[in-house]
């Protein structure tokens, strides 16, 4: 009798340890590109760069704007040019108000500028970290005649967790773009 006692009690013992089932938390894919090879896109609008075959470059509605699109990102880089009339610091102030509008979720906001004076090509560059709706923007101009400004936005809400591959990636891209870029006059 004491022996199977003794068996129910181990019995009972070993059946109670296991875990309890718990959700498993959600996660997130592990997000791949390829490596990216360049071609040339030339705008009839004064400018021309090199942009990533994993995208492709699409007319915007008003003349002289583009967009770069990203269709698995689900990422757009908005490209807008503007003639300098006069008013070159009033571009710049734009630009620049573009980037601080973002301050209330962005966590931090670095600036680089980039200066290639043999093309006559000097701007900023912007990464903004955090929960900000646009994580990249850039200005490039020739300061005398010509200003064109980029903004990276997402089709997603902003988790800067789960798009930091995908901004990574852009990021590359816009740098390339930016070292290649040339005004035509």
């Amino acid at each position: 009798m004491f022996k199977k006692l003794i068996f129910t009690f181990l019995g009972f013992a070993l059946l109670s340890c296991s875990d309890e089932a718990q959700p498993k938390p959600s996660g997130e894919l592990r997000l791949e590109y390829p490596v990216a090879k360049y071609q040339r896109f030339t705008s009839p609008c004064n400018f021309g760069f090199e942009y990533s075959d994993f995208a492709n470059v699409k007319e915007a509605k008003n003349p002289c704007w583009y967009y770069i699109e990203y269709p698995e990102m689900k990422a757009k880089v908005f490209i807008t040019y503007f003639p300098i009339k006069n008013d070159f610091d009033l571009h710049v102030k734009e630009s620049e108000k573009m980037v601080y509008e973002h301050t209330i979720k962005a966590s931090s906001i670095d600036t680089k500028s980039f200066s290639f004076p043999e093309r006559r090509v000097f701007g900023n560059f912007y990464e903004l970290k955090g929960q900000s709706a646009s994580n990249l923007q850039f200005f490039v101009t020739d300061s005398t005649r010509h200003y064109l400004t980029a903004n990276l936005y997402f089709s997603t809400r902003p988790k800067p967790d789960s798009l930091a591959p995908a901004v990574d990636y852009i990021k590359n891209d816009m740098l390339h773009l930016i070292e290649t870029f040339e005004w035509k006059n």
